[in-house]
Parts: C-alpha cells; sequence; structure tokens
C-alpha cells in the first residue's frame, strides 16, 4: 500500500504543471545574453583567436545543454535531495580542498580545476548549490530550535564556517559573500531571529570583515579606488572608469546592438563580469530596465514558488536558488555602476562562465 502511494505521489509530481512564467522569463533572459555575450566578445574573441564566434559559441552549446538539463532535473521529485543533504556539506568540502590541491592558480588565486587545458570545473558554482541543499535539509531537522540562539541560530551558522573557510584560502571573496548570504536568508525565512543576525553581525561579522579587507592589499586597493576611481584612472581605477563610459554613453536607448565602443578592448573581457555596461551601452537605460525588471519577475516567482511549497523543504531549496540569483544580479549591478567595490561576480544568464548552463538547470 505504501508502496502505490509513493509511486502516485511521484507520478502526482511528474505531472505537475510548469511555471510558463518562469519558464519564459528564464528564456528571454538567456537569448539576450547570449546576444550580448556574442556582441560583447567579438573584438576579443577575434583578437585573440581568429574567430569572432568563439565565445558565442562555447556560451550557445552550455546553454542548450542547460535546457536539456533544466527539462530533465524538472521531472526529479525534490523530495529525492533532502535524503542526501548531509553528503552534500561533506561533497562542497571535497570539493573545495580539491582545488587547494589539484587545481591550477590564475592571477594569484585556485578557483579552476583544469581537466584537460580546454575543459575546467569551478567547484564554488556546485558549491553553491551544494549548500543550498544542506541548509535547508538541516534546517527543517532543526526547525523546532530556530528561534534559540545557541541551538538555532549559533549550531546551524556554525556549520557553514569550514565551507567559508575554504573559500578564503582559495581565496575566492565573492562566493563566500554569495554563499553567507544565501544562507543566512534561508535561515531567516526557516524561523532563526533577524535580530540574532543583527548583532552578531555587529559584534563579530564586521570587524571580521574589515581585517579581511585590510589583510589582503588588493581588496583594500579595490576599495580605495571605489571610493575614487579617477585618482588612479589609467591603472586600478581603468575597469570601473571605462563602465561608466559605456553606460553613460548609452543614453536613453542605446548607441545600437554591436555598435559599443567600450567593447573594443576598453573595458577587459567585456563578456564577464562587466557585460552588463555593454548591455548599458548598447541597449540604453530602456535595455537595463528591460532586463532588471526580467530579473524581478525571476525573483517573483521564485518567492511565490517557495510559498506554495507543499513542504518546509521545498519552500528554502526555492527560497535559496531565488537568493542565489538576486544576490548575484545585485553585486554585479552595484559593481559595474561603481555603487560597490569591485569584485569578481558575474551576472547570472549573461556573463561568459558558462553561467547559462548552472543557472538554467537549476
Amino acid at each position: 500500500m505504501k508502496k502505490k502511494r509513493k509511486e502516485k505521489n511521484f507520478s502526482s509530481f511528474l505531472n505537475n504543471p510548469i511555471d510558463f512564467t518562469l519558464l519564459i522569463t528564464i528564456l528571454l533572459l538567456l537569448s539576450i545574453g547570449l546576444i550580448m555575450v556574442l556582441s560583447a566578445s567579438s573584438p576579443s574573441a577575434l583578437a585573440e583567436s581568429g574567430n569572432s564566434y568563439s565565445y558565442f559559441s562555447k556560451q550557445l552549446l552550455f546553454a542548450v545543454l542547460g535546457i536539456i538539463a533544466m527539462l530533465f532535473i524538472s521531472k526529479i521529485d525534490y523530495r529525492f535531495y533532502q535524503k542526501f543533504y548531509k553528503h552534500a556539506w561533506i561533497l562542497a568540502f571535497i570539493l573545495l580542498a580539491l582545488v587547494l590541491v589539484a587545481g591550477r592558480k590564475v592571477n594569484g588565486a585556485k578557483r579552476w580545476i583544469y581537466v584537460t587545458e580546454t575543459l575546467s570545473v569551478q567547484p564554488s558554482e556546485i558549491v553553491k548549490l551544494l549548500m543550498i541543499i544542506f541548509y535547508a535539509g538541516i534546517l527543517v531537522k532543526n526547525r523546532d530550535e530556530l528561534d534559540k540562539y545557541a541551538k538555532g541560530f549559533i549550531k546551524n551558522i556554525i556549520l557553514l564556517a569550514p565551507i567559508i573557510g575554504l573559500l578564503l584560502l582559495e581565496p575566492h571573496f565573492s562566493a563566500s559573500i554569495v554563499i553567507i548570504g544565501i544562507c543566512s536568508i534561508m535561515m531567516i525565512m526557516a524561523g532563526c531571529k533577524f535580530k540574532d543576525f543583527l548583532a552578531t553581525g555587529g559584534i563579530a561579522g564586521i570587524p571580521l570583515l574589515v581585517i579581511l579587507i585590510i589583510k589582503e592589499p588588493y581588496r583594500l586597493q579595490r576599495v580605495i579606488t571605489f571610493i575614487d576611481p579617477w585618482k588612479d584612472a589609467t591603472d586600478t581605477g581603468w575597469q570601473v572608469i571605462q563602465s561608466l563610459y559605456a553606460i553613460g554613453s548609452g543614453g536613453l536607448f542605446g548607441v545600437g546592438l554591436g555598435e559599443s565602443k567600450q567593447k573594443f578592448l576598453y573595458i577587459p573581457e567585456p563578456h564577464n563580469d562587466f557585460i552588463f555596461s555593454i548591455l548599458g551601452e548598447e541597449l540604453g537605460f530602456i535595455g537595463c530596465a528591460f532586463v532588471l525588471i526580467l530579473f524581478a519577475i525571476f525573483i517573483w516567482r521564485g518567492v511565490l514558488i517557495a510559498m506554495r511549497a507543499p513542504d518546509m523543504f521545498g519552500s528554502l531549496v526555492a527560497i535559496g536558488i531565488t537568493s542565489l540569483v538576486a544576490i548575484q544580479v545585485i553585486i554585479n549591478v552595484a559593481v559595474v555602476t561603481s555603487s560597490m567595490p569591485a569584485t569578481g561576480m558575474p551576472l547570472p544568464f549573461f556573463s561568459y562562465r558558462r553561467n547559462s548552463f548552472i543557472y538554467t538547470t537549476v
């Protein structure tokens, strides 16, 4: 009888209707992202490989793979992942430790594992998803103690320390911020008290952040550059100044698709973290507003799905994935508009980092 009930539940899950608003939003973001990668990367690709389409073709491949994976994974009952939430934490720890042992150092940081010269994996992107599954599972398990400071807040937040520690050893400061943000939102939504975050953040979090910034000269330099990028306009302030030039020259309607001037080797790697600048230059305020509205719709649908989830685990997974996209969009746009110090934060569905595969899948 139990077996039949389980089969019925799983069959019912497979036949659940698709959220077409969310699906169309994702496909629109992915399509615009591909167009912008093609436009932004063509000068760099031509200069590096002699092929204007080299970055675009790879991004298109991973986008197609992402859509296929999305359709497949959408048919898997999310409750299946709850059984393995502890394994998710262990796997995250192993992946980050493996980076430190077998990763290749690029620009002073170990963040990538190279399988071949052309195929590489960034474990921190996978770890973000693993931590969402882990925290959804552990918060469900500890739901009755979440309103307590020691047994709720401290007990759950301390589980994050080893993961963040490994990320800081790479170092990968931006990924640490994203994961802390995601897990904090999930804990608050699950029932942890917001005042506990404020108190602990004020006493320990802010001083630790200041120490981490001061300890590494490049982080301190980014803060100084943020305060006055024109003080060193030809070196540390170059990228953000060129980004502001690009966005400013776009005006209301933009200079036209493919007509950007800043992508011609003014903005370093314009198809990566600063692709929003090229979007602003070519499509103007209207184009930027349209893309941000699409992201807002994505977040709205994610929150709605979380509210309608039949159980706590599903709700927390939904809010975790929504937070993952939302935090990265906010930080990326803030960086390219010089609203916060620069950090390596990709724009979901847009930046050339195979994010189309990761985000379409989730």
